[in-house]
């Protein structure tokens, strides 16, 4: 693992994310950076953690309505109401994906990477909230995958 890590940093470079949280993680570290500072996400991120729960896909799934608002309220991490909702989304998506491949690795392995990555990052657009082409790029790079910029 680099010294750059989700628990420590955000990124894996030398070795996959070590279980399904560390890949959910990752989206919602993608999700947030988006349109901000690497710097402004960088000091808040253990706040993040924090306020999501160290991002156990089974309880960030489970926020209701009460929980966005008190998120919403929090002033140590990012009150952007979009974001935050698609982190939610995206557990629920994360959930789904467990229980039809086993983990997100599984299905991750199931897509084809040729054409750098065009279909996977296509059907992470598809399964996930606010993972367009350049976030989808920045989330498979920074679990690892060998993306090449366009």
């Amino acid at each position: 693992m680099t010294e750059d890590n989700p628990r420590t940093g955000w990124f894996y470079r030398d070795e996959l994310p070590p279980d399904d949280d560390a890949y959910f993680e990752n989206m919602a570290r993608t999700v947030f950076q988006a349109g901000l500072s690497w710097q402004l996400i960088s000091d808040k991120w253990n706040d993040f953690r924090v306020a999501f729960k160290d991002f156990k896909i089974d309880q960030v799934s489970d926020f209701n309505d009460e929980d966005i608002e008190e998120l919403l309220s929090n002033p140590r991490i990012i009150r952007n109401r979009a974001k935050i909702e698609s982190v939610l989304v995206n557990a629920i998506a994360f959930a789904r994906i467990q229980e039809e491949y086993g983990s997100f690795q599984d299905f991750f392995d199931t897509l084809d990477k040729s054409e750098n990555y065009r279909f996977v990052r296509k059907e992470l657009s598809k399964k996930f909230s606010r993972m367009g082409p350049k976030s989808a790029m920045i989330f498979l790079w920074s679990i690892g995958e060998d993306v090449q910029h366009e």
